[in-house]
């Protein structure tokens, strides 16, 4: 054999015992390795800590089943002031903004003629009252006809007759208030000559109020006089009650929705007509409602779930749900009254973890 074979030889020889003595240390040394990765939860049979989370204790309560509507707010009467005839307005005794009684003059227009014709009436009235109680007396003694005494008596009650016409006509040259209520800005002066169809001013009875709106023809049986609503204006805090006292007896058949009126009291003034109302109406009113946060509702395949917390664990509860708020949801089945549901850390929570509790929510 040559020297270069014997050193080759000799390399093999020492690399093949080298690999040798290797192969026990990393055997060794893997299988310390699996336990302590065990050890460090890369397998799976460890358990962490309770979860933190919040719990709802599920109450009774009253829940309303409403619908929202808009809808406008009007006064309880309005009218715009004008005369019956035209002329020249002599006298204005109202002021702006001021409120009056049913029957107060607002306004005179000029009636100087009118008042001569009446006095020329009541002069012609004294003649034949005159001359009826004279035709009277001789009718008793037969010194005339039935006849003439009938010609006497037409002629009194003609004319009493034109001074009722002229003072009815007096009557209209004076603009009184239709109603109670508020007056509002004036259109006219003195010394304006005006016409039937010029506006003087509004008139307004304010309190109460009307509330218009209207609701979908599916609600039709159930909104009727007597119904509760309650609306909030805008530039004004806090809701206002309001009772339904009149429906209209048919469905628009273009917008599909019954018209629908309402009154509310408006002693401070607050209510402005005119205003546009968001309308809260209550269709059904529900008792011993089991209610939870919309959070705490789990969506699943076959329906939905909730976890309760139940000696100290989660376990899962299927439920049924029914109305709706925008906070919160009916339960209709699945739950009692007492049980504690879970609304917050529900996606670190699998079922029977246990659990550590940071808040506790109530009604």
């Amino acid at each position: 054999m040559t020297l270069r074979a014997k050193r080759i030889t000799i390399a093999v020889v020492a690399a093949a015992a080298l690999v040798g003595l290797a192969i026990p240390k990393l055997k060794s040394s893997s299988k310390n390795a699996a336990p302590a990765a065990q050890g460090r939860g890369g397998g799976g049979g460890g358990k962490g800590g309770p979860v933190s989370v919040k719990a709802y204790v599920v109450q009774p309560s009253t829940l309303d089943d409403r619908i929202v509507v808009t809808g406008t707010v009007s006064p309880n009467e309005q009218v715009d002031l004008q005369s019956e005839v035209p002329g020249k307005i002599m006298r204005i005794y109202f002021r702006e903004g001021a409120t009056v009684g049913k029957g107060t003059l607002l306004v005179k227009i000029n009636d100087s003629e009118l008042r001569a014709q009446l006095g020329r009436a009541v002069a012609r009235k004294e003649l034949a009252v005159t001359k009826e109680a004279r035709q009277r007396t001789l009718r008793e003694k037969d010194a005339v006809s039935q006849a003439e005494y009938d010609v006497a008596l037409n002629e009194l009650r003609s004319a009493q007759a034109d001074i009722n016409l002229i003072k009815a006509q007096i009557e209209k040259t004076e603009l009184r208030a239709p109603f109670a209520g508020t007056i509002g800005l004036r259109m006219v002066s003195e010394g304006s000559n005006i016409t039937p169809s010029t506006k003087i001013a509004s008139l307004n009875n304010v309190n109460p109020v009307k509330i218009d709106f209207s609701v979908p023809e599916k609600y039709f049986s159930i909104v009727k006089p007597g119904s509760l609503i309650t609306f909030k204006i805008q530039g004004a805090s806090g809701e206002y009650d309001a009772k339904v006292y009149a429906v209209e007896p048919r469905i628009d058949s273009e917008t599909r929705t019954l018209q629908v009126r309402a009154l509310c009291s408006n002693g401070g003034g607050k209510i402005f007509p005119g205003a546009f109302a968001e309308i809260s109406l209550v269709l059904k009113r529900t008792d011993g409602a089991l209610m939870v946060p919309t959070e705490a509702v789990i969506p699943e395949m076959e329906g939905k779930k909730v976890f309760v917390i139940k000696d100290g664990k989660a376990e899962p509860r299927k439920i049924e749900v029914g109305i709706r708020t925008d906070r919160q949801v009916q339960i209709t089945s699945g739950l009692a009254a007492g049980d504690s549901v879970i609304t917050s850390g529900i996606l670190q929570v699998k079922p029977g973890a246990k659990l550590k509790i940071s808040e506790v929510e109530t009604m």
